[in-house]
């Protein structure tokens, strides 16, 4: 997770390379998969705490705003997002008064996603959706492994490990990753660590780093796993598919897509990300 709000400049400007006849490579074993936005649905989650935590300090800030900032790269911290948010827009509108501190919005936010269970209140977590089935990525447990005992894949989430787990858990799907790699672990994406260190734990020969794949939404996932020397695959999220459907536009050309493939993400999967068993 990051606090800084690098811009798609700095991003490479060549080409998209052409997307392989099939994403998994007989030699590509090692498969690292984001979490928000690939495996769990987070728009009215994640993406409403932003929204509901902004507007409980004045500040009304669209889905279409953040997808603008997470297009920049540097804005995996949700908590810090909300702040630099809250910052951006009383600077945009000559609001005067005192900043929140990054405290105070990460307890508002985390009341508003996790909620109170103590006075029955449900949190926005409660909305979220495992994106792809459960049937997929056991197929793509085998499809790595090969018949064999060999530690695969791995989670690599800027969520607290305990957000982590706990939706892991909650769809039967924990015993497939055989590490993850969360916020607390060290430097967040798009700093190649969390990608380094995901494959140190899965024990990753690190002459053999062109071998693994990394999964992700956002172009923080693709700079971190072009860093690390492993292939980013990129994913549209559910909601922006929707969108880019109900507008009669191609899948992957929202501005996120756009900024992936800048970044040098060798495909843009669709929402599933079904494609990596064909």
């Amino acid at each position: 997770m990051s606090s800084s709000n690098k811009t798609a400049a700095g991003a490479s400007s060549s080409s998209c390379p052409a997307a392989p006849a099939s994403p998994i490579s007989a030699s590509e074993k090692i498969l690292l998969l984001d979490m928000d936005g690939v495996l769990a649905e987070v728009s009215k989650s994640y993406r409403g705490a932003i929204i509901a935590t902004c507007q409980e300090y004045g500040a009304v800030i669209t889905n279409d705003t953040i997808s603008e900032w997470k297009a920049r790269g540097g804005c995996n911290n949700d908590w810090k997002l909300s702040l630099d948010l809250i910052e951006s827009y009383r600077n945009e509108h000559g609001k005067a008064g005192d900043l929140p501190t990054l405290d105070a919005v990460t307890n508002t936010f985390e009341r508003i996603y996790q909620g109170d269970e103590t006075k029955n209140i449900p949190g926005l977590a409660d909305l979220e959706t495992l994106i792809c089935t459960k049937q997929h990525l056991e197929q793509l447990k085998d499809k790595c492994c090969g018949g064999t005992s060999a530690k695969n894949m791995a989670i690599v989430t800027g969520r607290p490990r305990k957000d982590c787990m706990k939706f892991l858990k909650l769809h039967h799907i924990d015993h497939l990753f055989d590490a993850c790699v969360c916020m607390e672990d060290g430097p967040p994406k798009p700093d190649p660590f969390p990608v380094v260190e995901a494959c140190r734990l899965l024990g990753v020969d690190p002459t053999r780093m062109a071998d693994v794949l990394m999964v992700g939404d956002t172009p923080d996932d693709i700079r971190a796993a072009v860093a690390a020397g492993c292939r980013g695959i990129g994913v549209v999220t559910p909601e922006n598919a929707i969108k880019a459907k109900e507008e009669g536009r191609a899948f992957d050309s929202d501005i996120i897509c756009q900024a992936m493939k800048e970044c040098g993400a060798s495909v843009i999967l669709e929402a599933g990300f079904e494609a990596l068993l064909s």
